[in-house]
């Protein structure tokens, strides 16, 4: 099964994932995570990627493509792929779906977690504080908020013409989002 979970940065997809790839076997494919390992890396994409998303940017879609890209033939031989944080563009999605028709693979489903930007811009303000994860600042955040909300609109209609897109309400407990995940993917 290859997933898509849809909310904008601190909605819940990385705990949802983490718990779909206990239950379900499925590898998580989540830029973020990505992102963050070329960062510590210290090597000249990590550098660029840390100047971007300090300026609360997104990524450009070549290099978050050729990421997926490097990861997404070991996923499929596991069963199947949670796709967090990508696609975040409608270039994307069509490059996802190219890369999976390659390997003779589909999406199998997409859901929505719906959110609350104020709630959301508290989570982030208290990680930052706890954790002191530098694309948590509050001020990159709202800038990185903003472009999700933006960017990843017209893929809405991208799924929901697909017969693919779910949407559940992202502002439950955990136990209440993991339940109402499952039902969507039953």
């Amino acid at each position: 099964m290859n997933l898509i979970l849809f909310g904008p940065p601190a909605a819940g997809k990385g705990t949802q994932a983490a718990r779909l790839v206990r239950e379900r076997g499925m590898v998580q494919l989540s830029t973020g995570d990505m992102l963050r390992a070329a960062i510590a890396s210290g090597s000249e994409l990590g550098q660029k990627c840390q100047a971007i998303m300090a300026r609360g940017e997104l990524i450009a879609d070549d290099i978050v493509i050729a990421l997926i890209e490097d990861k997404l033939k070991a996923a499929e031989d596991a069963g199947g792929a949670i796709f967090d944080g990508f696609p975040r563009t409608v270039a994307q999605a069509e490059a996802l779906d190219a890369m999976l028709a390659a390997l003779g693979e589909k999406i199998d489903a997409v859901v929505r977690l719906k959110v609350d930007d104020t709630a959301l811009l508290e989570r982030v303000s208290k990680r930052y504080a706890e954790q002191g994860r530098p694309d948590d600042n509050p001020e990159s955040f709202k800038v990185r908020l903003e472009a999700y909300n933006r960017n990843t609109a017209p893929l809405l209609p991208y799924y929901a013409e697909q017969g693919k897109l779910t949407e559940i309400d992202g502002m439950g407990t955990i136990e209440a989002v993991a339940t109402a995940l499952d039902a969507a993917l039953a």
